[in-house]
């Protein structure tokens, strides 16, 4: 990939890259928050695909970096799952399979539903303000095609349910399947209808919090994220079938 197509991909740092005046540990901490933040979006949108090599001279290079905060950086994403490091090989950005899709759903259902049984209990009207603003936002940054930040509120409008339970290690467990969920929800393209039908589903899981109805809560949780998998798993077996259909022809054409 050519360096200026790798920039226009990973996206402008912007000022992140500036360090002010608390030595080098703090200049190190804020670069390698830099380059966190921006491998993790293009890897989350899928700007950085699955499998793509995170070569950390290249890397350094294009985030106009040394490698030492970039290697950082790397680390931290592999902590959370989204990139494999191998010791003398390399780092590249994890594989998406059905295996993992169903999985990383499963764990999800989980702890998901674990979190809003207890959050639908202790769920207060403030919760209930921070969760529906979350949920405006979400609908009004997808109608704008704004997709980091309806991502972020997304990401908001579920967390601020799920940190009313009060759990602090099931926040923390749940963090990075949630970041590798997504990495899916970005692979699948969402007809109208289905996002019209995710608004609803999001507005269930809301309604039964604000009542105080746990098993409408979970069974709301639940099906969302098994609607989700659906889709997820169903884009992913399609396209793993055109691959044989779309070479046919071309075998077909060799052949005579």
């Amino acid at each position: 990939m050519a360096a200026t197509h790798r920039r226009t991909v990973l996206g402008d740092a912007g000022d992140d890259g500036r360090v002010g005046a608390g030595g080098a540990n703090e200049q190190h901490r804020t670069l390698a928050d830099s380059a966190t933040a921006v491998l993790h979006e293009a890897i989350l949108t899928g700007r950085l695909p699955a499998g793509t090599p995170l070569r950390l001279n290249e890397m350094a290079d294009l985030l106009g970096m040394s490698m030492s905060p970039v290697r950082e950086s790397i680390r931290r994403l592999a902590a959370i799952g989204l990139v494999e490091v191998v010791q003398h090989k390399g780092a590249w950005v994890m594989p998406l399979t059905v295996e993992d899709a169903v999985d990383t759903h499963e764990a999800r259902i989980a702890m998901e539903t674990a979190l809003i049984e207890r959050a639908a209990t202790r769920f207060t009207a403030a919760d209930a303000r921070r969760a529906e603003a979350a949920l405006d936002e979400h609908v009004a940054a997808s109608e704008r095609g704004d997709a980091t930040a309806a991502r972020r509120a997304h990401t908001e409008f579920h967390f601020t349910i799920y940190r009313a339970a009060g759990s602090r290690w099931l926040l923390r467990g749940l963090e990075p399947v949630w970041e590798n969920s997504e990495r899916y929800r970005f692979a699948t393209v969402t007809p109208t209808g289905q996002n019209e039908e995710r608004v609803r589903e999001h507005r269930a899981i809301l309604d039964a919090c604000v009542a105080g109805d746990v098993t409408a809560a979970v069974a709301a949780v639940q099906v969302h994220i098994q609607h989700a998998a659906d889709r997820v798993i169903g884009k992913m077996n399609i396209d793993a079938a055109e691959v044989p259909a779309a070479r046919e022809p071309v075998r077909a054409r060799t052949g005579r």
